[in-house]
């Protein structure tokens, strides 16, 4: 077997939505086809992964995922990878590395799987029957992520980091600070924060609502990001007293002029996985002030690129905002050395490069396995 043939790579993922795992999935899928590989993305009818996908002209098709015990997603599945002659298939999420894995294993393809949430893995035989014969390894998207994989009992020769990345040349902005804070009546010289984050009870928003309102100096307050706290956030805000601070702006699509736009960067979490937003911002020469939890402990570093506190902590988070906002060259500092931060394993290039490298060891050690291939 030629090692450098292009690869066909199938790639599943169960969700109908898209927030930054099915962004780094994007960013994969793009980067592999540039290396001259042929990629296959599964997901559900309907989803946002399938509509990106065609616009992309990614190659698609659509297996509905209902839940864990879809005993049909499994056999639908099982005939796609066989129908695509996958030398390997990448299982994106927790219901994909689920059923994708019991379809590949069902059809002899070795797969892999990405873990992106920074949650405790249970012990136990399903999580054994997953990392030890469902899939060849688990890739975690931070250090973090394979510490919980690592206490979950998931075996270390199985276990492999590739971090999340981001393509700074996918943020340069388009229109730039001055008109994108103009769009948003805010005058050019006023101290401008900026949160890109789902709506979620576990991004923390809520506990920057509350350090916002713990500030002497009320500066303005950006949340770009949608989602199910959005009532209970904007309730919040009035109840603080920073309504007239604060503007969320629903889901955009224009991060890079947002992120022109700040002055500094907040990432208040309480579970994250990594926080491609904050890479993000690094990209931007912007600081970032985030909690110290999971892998944004591991991307930001104090100090040089930005101020980590401890998660649901206003109090922590107010102060070391407060600090950064009124020492210009602080921010300064901390803004300019995140590029170089991103260069140290965080961009896409990277990224893909890492992903390449493990599908060929997986793809040798399957061919290894069933030895020579006899001519006639």
């Amino acid at each position: 077997m030629d090692p450098e043939r292009p690869l066909s790579i199938v790639h599943v993922n169960s969700e109908m939505g898209f927030s930054g795992g099915e962004v780094q999935v994007f960013l994969l899928l793009e980067g592999l086809r540039r290396r001259g590989h042929h990629n296959l993305l599964i997901s559900p009818p309907g989803s946002r992964s399938h509509a990106e996908a065609r616009e992309r002209n990614i190659e698609t098709r659509c297996v509905p995922m209902r839940h864990y015990l879809d005993a049909a997603a499994c056999f639908r599945l099982r005939g796609t990878f066989r129908d695509a002659g996958a030398d390997l298939v990448h299982l994106h999420t927790g219901r994909a590395t689920w059923l994708g894995g019991l379809a590949a294993r069902w059809t002899g393809v070795s797969a892999v799987t990405t873990r992106r949430m920074d949650r405790v893995v249970r012990r136990g035989w399903r999580t054994r029957l997953i990392y030890e014969s469902l899939v060849e390894h688990a890739v975690a998207i931070s250090p973090s992520v394979a510490n919980r994989l690592a206490e979950g009992g998931v075996p270390a020769s199985r276990l492999r980091t590739i971090p999340s990345a981001v393509d700074p040349a996918a943020l340069v902005p388009r229109v730039g600070r001055e008109r994108t804070r103009a769009a948003e009546g805010l005058a050019p010289d006023a101290l401008l924060l900026l949160s890109l984050a789902n709506l979620f009870e576990r991004k923390g928003l809520d506990v920057l609502l509350r350090a916002l309102a713990r500030l002497p100096k009320r500066p303005w307050l950006w949340i770009a990001g949608d989602g199910p706290e959005r009532g209970a956030l904007e309730s919040l805000a009035g109840d603080l007293g920073v309504s007239p601070h604060v503007r969320f702006l629903g889901a955009r699509n224009n991060a890079a002029d947002l992120l022109a736009a700040c002055d500094v960067f907040v990432l208040p979490s309480r579970l994250e996985g990594l926080g491609v937003a904050a890479l993000e911002a690094m990209a931007a020469a912007r600081p970032v002030v985030a909690s110290r939890v999971g892998g944004l402990a591991d991307a930001v570093v104090e100090g040089r690129t930005g101020l980590l506190v401890a998660p649901d902590d206003p109090p922590a988070l107010a102060a070391a905002l407060e600090r950064v906002l009124e020492d210009a060259e602080l921010r300064a500092a901390l803004g300019a050395a995140g590029p170089g931060r991103l260069a140290e394993g965080f961009l896409a290039e990277q990224m893909v490069e890492s992903y390449e490298s493990l599908y060929r060891e997986v793809v040798a050690r399957s061919a290894d396995r069933r030895g020579p291939v006899e001519e006639t």
